[in-house]
């Protein structure tokens, strides 16, 4: 696979921004004190099957892939210390449904399929969880609709101005591939092999300039 295939791959991978769950780990690390899983949270063939998930969005191509940049271990630590209890067990069931897919449709366990066949696990298991945030998501909205008809409803019967806020709806639930995606993208892109190889990296870079423009085919800056 070449570089430019590997980054289009990874882009539809991505799908958009952050998910919910990563960037509620993120504010809440600023408020509250990580409270880290006690023991080993994954199996030795689940720490395996994680780098080998994070390679598969970001493979080896004329630079080293997530594998190389030790990206597997940070998504394990990461998971591990930093993500709340839900999260936790939504991953680590997430990598045992990869598991059980991958045997069921091949008779093979992840990490012995060929590149076609994680190819079309890995399309699988993305439309679904598209899917499955569609709905989510429909309902969030359904019930955030319903929360301000409510709210200004009450408001009229009670002669006041509608200055009430509706609560925001739950977000969605937190699931496997969307954290993953995050995470390998996170540790590949603040590793020594993402910042130095994957992206361009000047020791002493002088001064500043927030828009200068890039050539075809250039990387941009670490």
């Amino acid at each position: 696979m070449d570089r430019r295939a590997a980054v289009k791959n990874m882009a539809f991978l991505m799908g958009g921004a952050l998910s919910a769950t990563t960037i509620g780990v993120f504010l809440d690390s600023c408020n509250s004190p990580s409270t880290p899983a006690s023991g080993s949270l994954f199996t030795e063939n689940q720490l395996l099957l994680i780098t080998g998930v994070a390679d598969l969005i970001i493979p080896t191509t004329s630079t080293p892939g997530a594998k190389a940049a030790g990206v597997g271990p940070f998504i394990a630590l990461m998971i591990k210390d930093c993500y709340p209890a839900d999260a936790q067990k939504a991953f680590v069931k997430g990598l045992e449904d990869l598991e059980k897919q991958s045997k069921d449709k091949f008779s093979k366990a992840f990490l012995e399929l060929s590149p076609d066949q994680h190819k079309q696990i890995m399309d699988e298991l993305r439309e679904k969880t598209l899917a499955d945030l569609k709905v989510e998501n429909d309902d969030l909205e359904r019930k955030r609709v319903e929360q301000e008809n409510d709210i200004s409803k009450k408001s009229e019967k009670d002669g006041l101005a509608n200055s009430m806020s509706p609560k925001a709806p739950k977000q969605t639930l937190p699931r496997f591939f969307p954290i993953i995606r995050d995470l390998t993208i996170l540790g590949y892109f603040t590793s020594e092999i993402g910042a130095t190889k994957a992206m361009a990296f000047v020791e002493i870079p002088g001064r500043y300039d927030g828009c200068t423009d890039l050539k075809p085919g250039q990387k941009v800056w670490s």
